[in-house]
C-alpha cells in the first residue's frame, strides 16, 4: 500500500463499473483506490441530512424552559455544540480516507478483531435507539399533516401504520446505499433550506421580540449542560463518520473533510435550535408537549406548516437512513452474514418495535429523549478517545490501514494482538465507560459521581473521551503483528523506485 498525503484537494473523479448502478453492493470490505472517485463537497448535503429533524425544534425549546437560558445563550449553545460534536465527526471521517472502509470496520485496527466486537455491540444497541426516536418523530410528523389537512386524528391503528410505513421507506432509501443517499440528500437540502428561511420569516414577523430579547440570562452550569444535550446528537455520528469518507481518494484534504462536516451540520443545527427558543417563549408548553411535532400546527399557518413538515418527514427519513446504511456494516462487522442492504433488515425491526412501545406505551416522549441523549453520548465517547488516539499514531506511518488484515479475522491478522484482542484500547475504553456512567444522571438511574463538578454540569460524556484517551495514550503503543515487516517493505518498495 503506497503512503497516503493530505496535501490536495478534493482529487479527480475516477470512473467505475462498480459505482454505475445506483444500487450499492458493496460491503464492509475496503474500496480499492480506483474506485475513490469521491469528492469532499459530497459530504456538505449528507451532514445537513443528518441534521433536517424537527427535534430540533424541540430541543431549542427545553432550553429556554428548563435550562432558563436566554436567546443570545441559546446562539452560543447551538454553535458550540455543532462545532464540537461535528467537528470529532469531521476529524475522525478523515480515517475514512485513509481506510476506504467503515468506522466499525476500520475500528478492528484500534480494538483488535475479537476486541471490536465488544464496543461495536454497544454502539450498534445504541443505533437501535437512535433509529427508534427518529422513526417515531417522522411517525409523528405524518399523523399531524394528517390531521391538519383532512382532519384525521391519530389513533393506534394509525399509528401503527404510520410507523410501518416510515420504517419501510427508510429500510428501502438505506439499502439502495451512498449513491441514491447522496441525490436525495440535496435536494432535501434544497427544500428544507427554502421552507425553513420561510418559517424564519413567519416567526420574525410575528414573534413579540420584545418578550424574546427581555427574558433574563440563565445559569453559566445549565449553558454547559444544555452543550452536552445537543451536541450528544451530532457525537452519535462520529463512529460513522468514515463511512461516509470512505470512496473519497487519498489526496482529498483533510481541512475540507472537517470543513464541510462542521459547516453542513452546523447550518441546520444553529438555526433550528434557535427557531425551538423563539418558538417557546410565546409557546412554553412546547418543550414538554407530548408529541415532538404537533406543536407546529398550532404555532404556524396550515399553508406553512404542511410543506414545511412535509420537508422534515424526508428529512427525518434521509437522517434514518444514513443511520441505517452504517448500522448495515456494523451487523456485518458483528459478524452477520447477509449482505449490507440485508443486514438493514434488522435495525428496522428493532425500530418498528421500539417505535411502537415508545408511541402507545411510553408516558413521555421528551423524557425518554433526554434521557436517551444522556446515555447515547457517553456509549459512543468511550470509543471516541481510544479511536482518536489510535488514529493519531497512525498519521506518520507508511501503511495507516491494511486492507486485507482487516477482512482477516483469523490468528494470521495483523490486528490480532494478544489473542485478537488489543488489550490497551480494551482497558481505556472499559475504564472510560464505567467512568462515564458513574458521571450521569438521568430519570431512572444516578451514577455515584453525578453529584460532582463533572455531573452536575452534565459533562461526563467529555470525561469519558478525556479519560479515554488518556488512558491510551500512556499505556504502551500496541505492536500489530507483521508491522515492522510490512512497515520495511515500504520502504524497500520506495527505495527501489526512487534508484
Amino acid at each position: 500500500m503506497a503512503p497516503t498525503t493530505d496535501n490536495a484537494a478534493d482529487g479527480a473523479n475516477v470512473s467505475s463499473t462498480s459505482d454505475a448502478s445506483a444500487i450499492e453492493t458493496r460491503g464492509i470490505e475496503p474500496v480499492p483506490d480506483h474506485e475513490r472517485h469521491g469528492r469532499v463537497r459530497e459530504l456538505f448535503p449528507t451532514w445537513v441530512a443528518a441534521n433536517i429533524s424537527v427535534l430540533l425544534l424541540t430541543m431549542g425549546a427545553a432550553l429556554v424552559v428548563f435550562n432558563a437560558l436566554n436567546f443570545w445563550q441559546v446562539l452560543i449553545v447551538a454553535a458550540c455544540a455543532a462545532l464540537v460534536s461535528f467537528g470529532l465527526v469531521g476529524v475522525l471521517s478523515v480515517s475514512g480516507k485513509w481506510g476506504g472502509a467503515p468506522g466499525a470496520m476500520l475500528s478492528r485496527a484500534t480494538f483488535g478483531v475479537r476486541g471490536n466486537l465488544f464496543p461495536g455491540a454497544i454502539l450498534w444497541v445504541a443505533r437501535f435507539g437512535w433509529e427508534t426516536i427518529n422513526a417515531v418523530t417522522g411517525a409523528y410528523a405524518v399523523l399531524t399533516v394528517l390531521d391538519l389537512l383532512f382532519g384525521v386524528k391519530s389513533n393506534n391503528v394509525l399509528i401503527v401504520i404510520t410507523l410501518f410505513v416510515f420504517v419501510a421507506c427508510t429500510f428501502l432509501v438505506s439499502g439502495m446505499g451512498r449513491k441514491a443517499l447522496n441525490v436525495c440528500n440535496q435536494w432535501s437540502t434544497y427544500l428544507f433550506g427554502i421552507f425553513s428561511v420561510l418559517v424564519l420569516g413567519y416567526l420574525i414577523t410575528h414573534i413579540a421580540w420584545d418578550d424574546v430579547f427581555s427574558k433574563p440570562a440563565g445559569t453559566t452550569a445549565m449553558m454547559i449542560a444544555g452543550i452536552g444535550t445537543i451536541a450528544a446528537g451530532g457525537i452519535s455520528w462520529v463512529p460513522t463518520g468514515p463511512d461516509f469518507a470512505r470512496y473519497l481518494p487519498h489526496a482529498a484534504s483533510g481541512k475540507k473533510i472537517v470543513g464541510a462536516t462542521v459547516s453542513g451540520a452546523g447550518l441546520v443545527m444553529v438555526p433550528m435550535v434557535l427557531m425551538g427558543a423563539v418558538m417557546a417563549v410565546a409557546t412554553p408548553g412546547l418543550a414538554d408537549a407530548p408529541d415532538p411535532v404537533s406543536f407546529l400546527g398550532d404555532i404556524l399557518p396550515t399553508w406553512l406548516a404542511v410543506p414545511y413538515l412535509a420537508t422534515a418527514i424526508v428529512g427525518m427519513l434521509l437522517i434514518n437512513s444514513l443511520s441505517m446504511y452504517s448500522a448495515g456494516f456494523t451487523a456485518q462487522t458483528m459478524g452477520v452474514k447477509l449482505p449490507r442492504a440485508m443486514a438493514v433488515s434488522i435495525n428496522a425491526v428493532i425500530s418498528l418495535v421500539g417505535g411502537l412501545l415508545l408511541m402507545l406505551v411510553a408516558k413521555s416522549f421528551l423524557s425518554s429523549f433526554i434521557t436517551f441523549l444522556i446515555l447515547l453520548a457517553v456509549s459512543f465517547s468511550a470509543w471516541i478517545g481510544v479511536y482518536a488516539v489510535d488514529m493519531a499514531r497512525r498519521k506518520s506511518r507508511a501503511v495507516r490501514y491494511d486492507a486485507e488484515a482487516l477482512m482477516d479475522t483469523g490468528r494470521t491478522s495483523r490486528y490480532w494482538y494478544v489473542g485478537g484482542f488489543c488489550w490497551q484500547a480494551m482497558t481505556a475504553w472499559t475504564v472510560a465507560l464505567a467512568a462515564g456512567i458513574c458521571f450521569t444522571k438521568c430519570d431512572w438511574f444516578t451514577g455515584p459521581l453525578a453529584s460532582t463538578f463533572v455531573g452536575k454540569y452534565g459533562l461526563g460524556w467529555a470525561a469519558t473521551i478525556v479519560i479515554s484517551a488518556a488512558m491510551m495514550a500512556v499505556l504502551p503503543t500496541p505492536r500489530e503483528e507483521a508491522a515492522e515487516a510490512a512497515e520495511a517493505a515500504e520502504r524497500t518498495g520506495r527505495e527501489k523506485v526512487a534508484a
